[in-house]
């Protein structure tokens, strides 16, 4: 049986002040979203990653993730 590969993308994900998950995806800008639980966040970013691949259009790669990198500024 084949199984079809499809592409990967890093989210990252962060809680705010509300209690919302929030997921972004670097190597697609502008994709995001948010919901109450990690499940449904997952559901929802899996939905907004394919949209966006659908809207933009776009087969090439996306770019490279490196990783993320916690910066504090002030004291």
């Amino acid at each position: 049986m084949k199984h079809k590969t499809g592409k990967e993308f890093h989210v990252v994900i962060e809680k705010d002040s509300a209690g919302y998950y929030v997921a972004s995806v670097p190597a697609l800008p502008g994709c995001h979203t948010q919901a109450r639980s990690l499940d449904k966040l997952t559901e929802r970013i899996r939905e907004a990653i394919e949209l966006y691949l659908e809207v933009s259009r776009e087969e090439s790669e996306p770019t490279e993730f490196v990783g993320v990198q916690r910066v504090v500024v002030g004291r």
